[in-house]
């Protein structure tokens, strides 16, 4: 079905508990059903030993769950691995005629964007964006005739303003040769994105308007610019594509309506204003930027080692993954400075509990934070301060009393790496 995101800015705490010593409570998790690997894994006898031992650790999605975190991502999203062809289209209206030229608005998202897909997926998508049309192309109502608004849902408004667009664009763009579509819009279109955030995305939507024989199922849609008023914009106002793009692929929003305390700057599905920043673990290992081999499944009862090189960096293990049940379970993973990660302040071990029985923007991910209320390690512009400082570092555990599990970051390693034992019933 349709999605559309909702984004109201005002922070939350997270909770955690954190300690010296390890807690060791009787409970135990139960292992979800294995599901297929994605491309890039291993062939023969190994990728086989490492699919059978990640099994209890692929969380499947759940019914009636919008964008869902479970895997895989079910049909109907555009695919994240390969080369993927984005279609941008630059549109105005009667009312907005377009501000400077249509390739003045692409230049405010190309090449960062297919940049940034590029760095984050370790180069396993290539983000090809393609404009075969370079000015802007004129609505035939005015804008304000749409009745777009901030969540405004696919019918009527989105359904006749696509339509308008296929109709204005079918004569010199074949849309069955895309795989995703960019609507770049005007930035005077509508209010300031400082006063509500336009910017949507409709993912997986079958019953789109059919072009050329495919239906524009998976578009996005990009309004004013997202500037904070820092003078960081030129190098960072592009990222919400990125963002809108995620939902395509099939990522929830991680904001919730109290903003983005839950998972703060260490996912560009919770924040996209402001420093540049990546996506979590999981998000790489659901998109298939993640090979098996890279996953450390902790499901078996006692004391499990587990050595992970930093996230921003190709190659070694990666995530460590503890299944609470067959929907929820926590991830560990290291992140530093580097990649993507330009807001990063503490460097460390992040830990977070994903929740594949929860729907996008209402909490899917929530990120512990091993320094609750002290405030944070940042003061950049719309960077969840508290949040900034949540990673574990040498000698600090954070444990889930209820579940009996431990996580104890037990040293760094000189090339970057860090030793995390997890115990569990």
């Amino acid at each position: 079905m349709p999605q559309t995101r909702r984004r109201i800015r005002r922070p939350r705490r997270t909770r955690a508990c954190i300690g010296l010593t390890v807690l060791v409570l009787g409970v135990t998790a139960t292992a979800s059903t294995g599901i297929s690997t994605r491309s890039h894994s291993a062939a023969g006898p190994v990728a086989a030993t490492a699919e059978s031992a990640l099994a209890p650790c692929r969380i499947a999605g759940t019914m009636g769950v919008q964008m869902s975190e479970g895997l895989p991502t079910p049909p109907g999203y555009s695919r994240s691995t390969g080369e993927v062809r984005a279609l941008n289209l630059m549109i105005d209206f009667p009312d907005a005629k377009g501000e400077g030229t249509a390739a003045d608005r692409l230049a405010e998202f190309f090449p960062q964007t297919s940049d940034w897909f590029r760095t984050s997926s370790y180069g396993r998508l290539t983000y090809r964006a393609e404009a075969p049309i370079r000015d802007w192309l004129r609505m035939p109502m005015p804008f304000a005739a749409y009745g777009i608004e901030r969540g405004s849902a696919y019918e009527p408004g989105y359904r006749q303003l696509v339509e308008h667009i296929v109709k204005a664009a079918d004569p010199e763009v074949d849309f069955s040769r895309y795989d995703l579509v960019n609507i770049l819009v005007t930035p005077n279109a509508g209010p300031s994105a400082l006063d509500t955030v336009l910017s949507v995305t409709f993912s997986g939507n079958a019953e789109a308007p059919v072009a050329d024989g495919v239906p524009l199922a998976n578009t996005s849609f990009i309004y004013s610019r997202q500037d904070d008023g820092s003078g960081s914009y030129r190098e960072t106002g592009f990222r919400v594509l990125p963002h809108e793009n995620g939902h395509v692929f099939g990522l929830p929003d991680l904001y919730t309506a109290e903003g983005g305390g839950a998972v703060g700057h260490w996912d560009i599905m919770s924040e996209d204003w402001g420093a540049n920043n990546d996506l979590l673990g999981w998000h790489k290992w659901k998109l298939g930027w993640l090979d098996s081999t890279q996953i450390s499944c902790a499901a078996k009862s006692g004391v499990s080692d587990h050595t992970l090189s930093p996230l921003a960096v190709g190659g070694g293990m990666k995530l460590a993954f503890i299944p609470l049940s067959e929907s929820a379970g926590y991830a560990v993973e290291v992140r530093t400075q580097a990649g993507n990660d330009e807001a990063v302040c503490e460097p460390g071990v992040l830990i977070y509990k994903v929740d594949s029985d929860v729907d996008t923007g209402r909490g899917p991910v929530i990120v512990s934070d091993s320094a609750n209320t002290s405030g944070g390690c940042t003061r950049r512009p719309n960077v969840h301060a508290e949040l900034s400082d949540a990673p574990f570092r040498p000698g600090e555990t954070f444990t889930d009393e209820k579940a009996g599990i431990s996580v104890s970051v037990v040293g760094e390693l000189r090339n970057g790496s860090y030793q995390v034992r997890v115990i569990r019933p």
